[in-house]
């Protein structure tokens, strides 16, 4: 016990010591910015501002520079995973590109989509294999994310998303990223006695997808995944729900029915379960996704709320694989990514990056005897035919 308060003490110390130093740093930066003259700081930012960067925006910054990695600062795997799953999408960044950029110090310290722009910058422009995230990450410091902490990787995309739209000031910007990776359902909620129905849009970032059924027996493929997601759910016995005709609580029928799918379509593989216990621990049974993914040969006329023109533009193709490594307490985050101009898979470690197959993207469907192997976690898929 001794030991562990002790590491945990010089872990707080290192975490403190750091946060000062990043904090130093970032305010050395700030005041050398504020010093430049006008013409000069719009100069260094035209090739993120300017109109010309926009209208060859459809080029991202592998093809000018190739792969870059992200230095780990501090257990920020995870982070860097995400970071590179962002930055690697064209449709993200050009909306990035596309934000209004704060007029303060402080400000610019605490925006975060405006911090992720300096730092795509630095790695487009910059000729080493890797740069530091270390300025962003102290702007993320302030939204309470710090270093030294594992995350899971769901829960912190949902995070820097929200911060990101959060801090967008321009509206149409939002509305765009809203629709690049906003999914939209419809929950039905059903009496079984007076077949009263209520009906409630809602949206989602994530499909967050169970990977084991109502027995606790693992789902086999990813497709399976979803047609459990949206297959209807009896609510009886302890769930029942109160229904306003029948006056009393009454058997229910739940169901959700896909409405609008997104340009980039992120699912969740919930692959760390709670026991009875409160324990939590890792499912890294096999589990297969494909490289096209189409919706409509997945689930049924039931399952939708979706006209003809919706769901002619659900073929997805696979783009980005985050991968787990290790237990729920000490693991390690890495990303597969597909180059949306290449068209070739990378594997980004923190600072390493290499080409691979889709052989090695295939290593991490899991297996039963692996559990520390490398599991996918997040898989982003991107539409074939956008509308």
């Amino acid at each position: 016990m001794g030991q562990r308060i002790g590491r945990q003490e010089r872990s707080k110390k290192l975490d403190l010591v750091l946060s000062e130093t990043m904090k130093a740093e970032a305010e050395v930066q700030s005041n050398k910015k504020e010093a430049e003259e006008p013409k000069a700081q719009h100069q260094r930012l035209t090739p993120v501002f300017g109109v010309a960067d926009l209208k060859n925006g459809i080029t991202s910054f592998f093809m000018s520079t190739g792969a870059i990695g992200l230095y780990n600062v501090g257990q920020s795997c995870c982070l860097n995973s995400l970071l590179q799953m962002f930055f690697m999408n064209i449709h993200f960044t050009r909306i990035l590109r596309r934000i209004t950029v704060p007029l303060h110090a402080v400000q610019k310290r605490r925006n975060v989509p405006y911090q992720m722009l300096l730092l795509l910058e630095e790695m487009q422009c910059g000729k080493r294999k890797a740069v530091s995230p270390v300025n962003l990450a102290c702007c993320l410091s302030a939204y309470k994310v710090k270093l030294f902490v594992q995350y899971d990787a769901a829960q912190l995309f949902l995070t820097l998303w929200n911060l990101i739209k959060e801090q967008m000031a321009k509206p149409e910007l939002v509305e765009e990223l809203n629709g690049l990776y906003t999914i939209c359902v419809q929950e039905h909620l059903a009496c079984q006695k007076c077949s009263h129905e209520t009906k409630r849009n809602s949206s989602m970032l994530t499909l967050p997808l169970p990977v084991l059924d109502s027995n606790s027996q693992a789902l086999r493929t990813l497709e399976d995944c979803l047609q459990y997601f949206f297959h209807p759910e009896e609510l009886n016995v302890h769930n029942m729900c109160f229904c306003v005709q029948c006056g009393r609580k009454t058997p229910f029928l739940q169901s959700m029915k896909l409405v609008h799918l997104p340009q980039t379509l992120t699912i969740h593989l919930k692959r760390f379960c709670f026991e009875q216990s409160a324990y939590i621990h890792k499912l890294s049974h096999y589990l297969p996704f494909p490289q096209d993914l189409d919706f409509n040969a997945i689930l049924t006329e039931n399952q939708c709320q979706a006209d003809d023109n919706e769901k002619a533009a659900w073929q997805y193709e696979l783009f980005a694989v985050v991968a787990h490594s290790g237990s729920t307490s000490c693991g390690h985050y890495c990303a597969y990514i597909r180059s949306l101009t290449e068209h070739k898979w990378y594997c980004f470690n923190d600072s390493e990056v290499c080409q691979v197959l889709w052989d090695d993207v295939k290593c991490t469907y899991g297996h039963s005897s692996l559990h520390w192997g490398e599991t996918a976690y997040l898989l982003a898929y991107m539409k074939k035919h956008p509308q």
